[in-house]
């Protein structure tokens, strides 16, 4: 380690340290992401892909990261001489002169500058999600925006946890739904579709397709979407001749015009918001990527004051 350049500090997971073969120097992908699934338990069922490996700015390492289930990244330093991969958290420049005052000042210059970029993007997506459908009071202290995908399964995970919160905390908490369906999933795009057309009449012909979708995501294929989502808005009263054209008829003007929406909302999450998989959250536009637990939605509620810590449930 004496050849890096001591300019920043490498914050090193050391229980995550992956020994490779001995003897080999230029390791290859499907051996790196094998130790790495068998040192980190966490991540041995996820869907891994690791970028080429570069030279670093560290004297003698290469840099790289995998990406986690097409969201989260982890990058790494390869280190040849030893043939180990280490995990960072992130390089750190060292600022020479600093007391403990002004590096207080400087992590709350940190804490303001992203409570900023918070309210900006909040505000973006409120803008951006005007006259949408969504659940919760519409003067609610706290709303969570969640870029989705019908087909997802971490989204079917997030869609228990958003009952959930809204069912604790029904005056805290508005939720909105906004589409990003990923190409590699063959009917979530026909289903947003489908959920928009049916939006456009009634904001509860959305949500019976919002809710059985995920409630009943294994059953729903391709070839069936549309019978289903037929099924599922039986009740609901809407127009289902005029819902069909607008979801079916792809030379109609309802169903150029709800595909559009759709395609507006992905560029929206990848090219404003930066996010690229599903689900992404964002509350009071603080970001959460993938599947997250109860409790750090709750953290967040009662960090944005809509609740005493005394009155968590």
């Amino acid at each position: 380690m004496a050849g890096i350049n001591r300019s920043f500090v490498c914050i090193l997971i050391v229980s995550a340290v992956v020994a490779l073969a001995y003897g080999q120097s230029s390791p290859d992908e499907t051996q790196i992401l094998a130790n790495l699934r068998y040192r980190i338990p966490e991540i041995r069922d996820a869907n891994l892909e690791m970028k080429p490996l570069v030279p670093s700015d560290f004297d003698g390492f290469f840099q790289g990261s995998v990406i986690i289930d097409g969201k989260q990244q982890a990058h790494f330093l390869f280190d040849p001489a030893t043939e180990q991969l280490l995990l960072l958290l992130s390089p750190v420049p060292i600022a020479v002169g600093l007391d403990t005052s002004e590096v207080a000042e400087l992590l709350e210059n940190e804490e303001r500058l992203a409570a900023i970029q918070d309210a900006e993007r909040h505000q973006e997506l409120l803008a951006f999600a005007e006259g949408m459908a969504f659940r919760g009071p519409a003067d609610a202290p706290v709303t969570i925006f969640e870029f989705s995908d019908f087909q997802c399964p971490y989204c079917a995970r997030g869609f228990e946890v958003i009952e959930e919160l809204l069912s604790r905390y029904p005056n805290e908490v508005r939720f909105v739904y906004l589409h990003l369906p990923l190409t590699g999933h063959n009917w979530a795009r026909p289903a947003a579709i489908a959920a928009v057309c049916a939006a456009r009449q009634a904001d509860d012909a959305f949500w019976a397709l919002h809710d059985n979708y995920f409630r009943n995501q294994r059953q729903v294929t391709q070839e069936n979407v549309m019978r289903q989502s037929r099924e599922f808005l039986n009740s609901t009263g809407i127009d289902m001749d005029a819902w069909a054209t607008c979801a079916g008829d792809a030379a109609s003007e309802g169903y150029l015009s709800a595909a559009q929406e759709v395609e507006e909302s992905v560029r929206m999450a990848e090219t404003v918001f930066d996010v690229s998989g599903t689900p992404g959250f964002f509350v009071n536009g603080r970001f959460l990527g993938g599947a997250q637990p109860l409790e750090t939605f709750e953290k967040l509620i009662e960090e944005f004051g809509a609740v005493e810590t005394s009155h968590m449930p």
